[in-house]
């Protein structure tokens, strides 16, 4: 066995893959230790490097040190980490709602918008709004209803929603907003179709009672017309998506200032001229709500910013605070030019839809990215343990 293993070492040694030392050579005293298969003598003297076995205790980046002469070293410092998923899984699972939801806030913000423009033409005695405000908000709260269904799936969850009313739940709080808001809406709608009835029998009388019935309903609908048009914002801020949930103060305000600005777009669409100052009233308050809340969202939340800024949804919210605008300015010099109010209108209705969907696309691309979750939490527990707030 003895000689298999010398053999084995002799013919490393000629490769060059191994050369055989002994205690003499880590000593340096140039004893003769082998023959290769030639028959010369390899000598360990002072043209071989002295062989130091460091050490057991010694650490291993000491070692690493001083096997490249003391000089240099490794490199210590960790490069910046890439955030991407726990073992191949995201940290937060992406909201899995397509078009459908945000189509649902804008249909939302929309029929709350045009009740409440609805409700100042009928205590202003300005019918063509209100006849407006009123068909819009029907039409705006069956599209937000079927919006939803379709996201739920089946039909039969919204009415099982209706089994209990939780006041911690969002969602379950705007179900029974929605619940109530809708009938009112259709009722004040139905009965601006009261003058087409006929004046004799059930006609008759239903021609009678409507009006009055429709005047009631409108205001209650305005009523629930400020939760329905903000209970979105604090639907989407109670999730864990991190740019919904960190702009909780923002966002009610952003869709409440929307859902004015749309409705005034219908106002100034369908209105007249001397009958759209309401309208322009509205058109002004809602976009002042509107860009500050856009503004705030895109620079007082921090690294959580950023996702309002960049693709998708830094195109759609740019693009809504250059139609808000556009439409307040057209809204206020058209007052005597019924087309120039029209677009202003149409701005204002195409500037609500950027917005609803850009937000929508700015919270959706925090969860997907690693960073907005990990970042933030590190940033939280640092201020923690240096005592600040």
């Amino acid at each position: 066995m003895g000689e298999r293993f010398q053999g084995f070492r002799e013919r490393l040694a000629a490769d060059g893959v191994f050369r055989p030392q002994r205690s003499s050579a880590r000593l340096g005293h140039g004893a003769k230790v082998g023959a290769g298969p030639a028959g010369a003598a390899d000598v360990v003297g002072a043209a071989d490097p002295p062989v130091v076995v460091p050490p057991r205790d010694e650490p291993p980046v000491a070692r690493r040190r001083r096997g490249r002469g003391g000089r240099g070293g490794e490199e210590l410092q960790v490069p910046a980490a890439e955030f991407t998923s726990y073992y191949g899984r995201p940290i937060l699972k992406a909201p899995v709602w397509r078009w459908d939801i945000p189509a649902y806030l804008f249909t939302g913000g929309l029929a709350a918008g045009s009740s409440l423009l609805a409700a100042g033409g009928q205590l202003t005695g300005r019918p063509a709004l209100r006849r407006a405000g009123r068909a819009t908000a029907l039409g705006a709260v069956t599209a937000s209803a079927y919006f939803l269904v379709n996201d739920l799936g089946r039909p039969e969850r919204f009415h099982h929603m209706l089994r209990v009313a939780k006041p911690t739940s969002p969602m379950s709080v705007g179900t029974w907003i929605l619940t109530a808001y809708g009938p009112a809406a259709g009722l004040a709608a139905v009965a601006e179709g009261a003058r087409l009835l006929p004046d004799r029998g059930l006609s008759g009388v239903a021609r009678r009672l409507l009006p009055p019935a429709g005047q009631a309903a409108g205001l209650a609908a305005a009523a629930v017309a400020p939760a329905l048009a903000t209970y979105t914002g604090v639907l989407l801020a109670g999730t864990a998506v991190p740019s919904w949930h960190e702009a909780y103060p923002e966002l009610p305000t952003i869709f409440a200032g929307s859902a004015l600005a749309s409705g005034a777009g219908v106002g100034l669409l369908a209105a007249p001229c001397a009958q759209a100052g309401p309208a322009r009233r509205m058109a002004v308050a809602g976009a002042a709500l509107e860009l500050w809340g856009a503004h705030a969202v895109e620079s007082r939340l921090g690294l959580l910013s950023e996702p309002y800024r960049l693709g998708t949804a830094g195109r759609l919210l740019r693009a809504g605070r250059l139609l808000t605008a556009a439409g307040v300015v057209g809204a206020l010099v058209g007052r005597r030019s019924r087309a120039l109010s029209a677009l202003s209108g149409a701005a204002l209705l195409a500037a609500s839809v950027a917005t609803r969907f850009g937000i929508f696309h700015g919270g959706v691309a925090s969860a997907r990215d690693p960073k907005y979750t990990v970042l933030p939490q590190r940033e939280r527990i640092r201020r923690r343990g240096t005592g600040q707030v």
